[in-house]
């Protein structure tokens, strides 16, 4: 009946000993790197598009209609220190009419902080279409963002007619979140 007590009574000990710090020493390299690291990510915005490089291809292209092509598109902060969380917007356009290229469906996209020159990647998955068929988009452009701004850059869409799943507005295309990327 007693080893019961005795066991509290040395848990409860051992467990206050690791609670005490190391003496009251300023040097703790521990908790520098905490503080550093928790001011920084608290002082990241988002990333915005007038100070980040964006790098289209070169792509896996779908060579005939109903092949897939996969086009890595990588980002680079030409600005400070940023974040990127969630999904590119993305859209294809022809010479009238656009549409939007859905987000992978996929786990919760990770939230990266990119360093200055950091890089990220994410890639649009496309199912290449037949030109001049009712389903497919003839795209000639492509429309990058990113998450929550409403500015865009744009670039040559080279990849042949964007196949739909029921019409040339439902993309058979997505786009995945963004990834870390380089080193």
């Amino acid at each position: 009946m007693r080893a019961l007590p005795i066991a509290v009574v040395a848990a409860a000990a051992a467990l206050t000993l690791t609670a005490c710090d190391s003496g009251g020493s300023s040097s703790d390299s521990d908790g520098g790197k905490k503080a550093s690291t928790a001011s920084s990510a608290a002082a990241s915005t988002a990333c915005k598009i007038d100070q980040i490089g964006i790098q289209v291809g070169p792509a896996n292209a779908a060579p005939a209609a109903g092949d897939t092509g996969n086009v890595p598109v990588t980002l680079t902060n030409k600005g400070a220190e940023c974040t990127l969380q969630g999904f590119p917007a993305v859209k294809v356009l022809d010479e009238g009419t656009g549409t939007d290229v859905p987000e992978e469906k996929s786990a919760t996209p990770p939230k990266l902080t990119l360093a200055a020159s950091g890089t990220a990647s994410f890639t649009i998955t496309y199912v290449r279409g037949t030109a001049g068929d009712g389903k497919s988009l003839a795209a000639t452009t492509l429309k990058i963002g990113l998450p929550g701004a409403a500015t865009t850059q744009s670039f040559k869409w080279s990849y042949g007619p964007l196949a739909g799943k029921t019409g040339p507005t439902d993309p058979n295309a997505s786009v995945s979140s963004f990834q870390p990327a380089g080193d």
